[in-house]
């Protein structure tokens, strides 16, 4: 059965969310998510969304404080305009029922301080912000007809024009996706004039991450598939501060605890990030990760202590009420006790090349959120810039498609429903287990926080091997979701090592000990790849 629509959102975060209750004032929407609507990594974020509101506060420091922790990457007109279109945005969500804290001491709202930031301007809902913004624009999306959630769906790939008429140029339109219904296990075909992947990131690729199981890159990988153009996916931030714990997975210390006063320790009691920037606790997550991980590996230490007694049991439960709680279930009372916490991958930088108005390379295929590479965060994103770009970004694809929508007509090419013939039940379900934790041990050994030539090398040979059991064993065996995450995480694991490989320095979240220094001369430039750049390289044994 094909399902027609006028907007497909692939993705039910902050960024589909925005763009779906907008559109759906020009036509009918269809939101596929893989789980339930409201399991997203919006849904796990706890900082908050950075802004300026304060009058002490003004547009060219938050422009300037990103730059400067975009380490020479960041396209500035692109900074320019989220930062100075950011305060409507975020209006625009308080309309929509979003509750951020309220300040205790005057009108307003309570504005936090994270790392990088010169001033307080990050609105936060205590320490659940993205809990609170995931459930206002559910409640919203949900009271409107034109929009219809298909829930537990995974999207398969995306359908091309030149995929249909069976072209090998690069495609000059996307018509629709391919998506796996979990529950009925069936292939169904959606068409739509227009696609947006709001897929979110890819965390899941590497063993210890702050993301929820969701994030295996799937828009990423099926776009790549597609032949758009990605950028940057060398820059994977891994957040300084996940709670180490035997028992406690994937849960993060949000950087406002530094934000608020909460300082780095070793072991001993002694801090460190001093001896690495001036700025200390509060320096930007790639100095403050690196840093860790230099300070680890000296040691031969697992983790490190952030400290953040000083501030008192009334204010730790008052501002962080969740984090306060949960690590009392570990055993850790943050008023008594200094938290144990480790690096984590955390946020995916790069991704699907967009221009200002979140157009892909692919016509009628638009990109939103942390799948996308708008060139708002350049080599290492600034703290609670995420959701900012995500509801800008929203804004803008929906201001684009509505200056064309009334004079764009459907496609009516004819698409081809799913064929699973030849294809049987899987018998060897060892092979997607083993060979995702095998992915997932190999980019956390070799493409983590810390790399090297001979490093990426090693990880390019494994993963590559991996990848080709993948290819044969999907084109054999009936699809699961298992299947699908497990080639969607191999495709993203090479676009990681291939952008890294090509990168020869090190700037912002790439650090390679064989090219230890910025090199502005010849890579202050964004490292741009897709299907056919990555077989010349592989053709040229590069």
């Amino acid at each position: 059965m094909e399902i027609q629509t006028d907007f497909l959102v692939l993705g039910s975060g902050i960024a589909g969310l925005a763009f779906a209750i907008k559109a759906s004032r020009l036509g009918t929407v269809a939101i596929v998510t893989k789980k339930e609507t409201i399991e997203s990594n919006t849904n796990y974020a706890q900082g908050g969304i950075a802004t300026v509101i304060d009058q002490e506060d003004s547009f060219e420091s938050h422009i300037k404080d990103t730059l400067e922790a975009g380490g020479g990457l960041c396209h500035e007109d692109v900074v320019r305009f989220v930062v100075t279109e950011g305060p409507e945005r975020v209006r625009e969500l308080i309309e929509w029922g979003v509750r951020f804290s309220p300040s205790a001491s005057s009108e307003g709202y309570d504005l936090g301080r994270e790392g990088g930031h010169s001033h307080r301007r990050v609105l936060h809902a205590e320490d659940l912000t993205g809990r609170e913004i995931e459930r206002a624009l559910v409640e919203r999306a949900g009271t409107i007809d034109n929009i219809q959630i298909f829930e537990n769906h995974f999207a398969v790939n995306l359908i091309t024009r030149s995929k249909i008429t069976g072209t090998d140029e690069r495609p000059d339109r996307c018509l629709g996706s391919y998506v796996y219904d979990i529950k009925n296990q069936s292939v169904r075909t959606f068409r739509a004039k227009f696609v947006i992947l709001a897929t979110g990131g890819s965390g899941k690729v590497y063993m210890i991450t702050t993301n929820p199981d969701i994030a295996t890159g799937d828009g990423l990988a099926m776009a790549f598939r597609a032949k758009a153009n990605i950028a940057n996916m060398e820059f994977i931030q891994f957040h300084p501060t996940c709670l180490f714990h035997p028992q406690a997975k994937s849960f993060l210390i949000s950087e406002a605890v530094r934000g608020e006063g909460g300082v780095l320790k070793l072991k001993n009691g002694s801090t460190f990030m001093e001896k690495y920037d001036p700025r200390g606790s509060l320096a930007p997550r790639d100095v403050v990760a690196q840093a860790i991980d230099r300070e680890l590996k000296k040691r031969g230490d697992e983790f490190v202590y952030l400290d953040i007694r000083h501030r008192g049991r009334k204010f730790l439960k008052e501002r962080f009420p969740h984090i306060y709680h949960r690590c009392l279930e570990f055993g850790i009372d943050m008023a008594r006790d200094m938290i144990p916490v480790a690096p984590a991958a955390h946020y995916q930088c790069g991704g699907v090349v967009v221009n200002e108005y979140g157009e892909t390379t692919i016509g009628h295929l638009f990109a939103c959120g942390e799948v996308s590479c708008t060139g708002l965060h350049g080599a290492n994103r600034l703290a609670s810039n995420s959701l900012l770009e995500a509801v800008v970004f929203a804004h803008r694809i929906f201001k684009r498609i509505e200056s064309i929508f009334a004079v764009t007509p459907a496609d009516t090419l004819y698409i081809p429903p799913w064929d699973p013939k030849g294809t049987v039940e899987s018998d060897e379900s060892i092979m997607i287990s083993h060979n995702w934790d095998e992915i997932r041990m190999c980019m956390s050994n070799y493409v983590g926080i810390v790399r090297s030539d001979k490093r990426l090398h090693r990880a390019k040979r494994r993963i590559e091997l991996i990848s080709q059991e993948i290819d044969e064993y999907y084109w054999n065996f009936k699809i699961t979701p298992e299947l699908l995450e497990l080639r969607n995480i191999a495709t993203v694991a090479q676009l990681i090592i291939a952008c890294s490989r090509l990168r020869k320095e090190s700037r912002g979240l790439h650090f390679n000990i064989d090219y230890p220094y910025r090199d502005d001369a010849n890579f202050k430039k964004d490292t741009i790849v897709n299907r056919d750049i990555l077989s010349a390289l592989n053709q040229n044994g590069l």
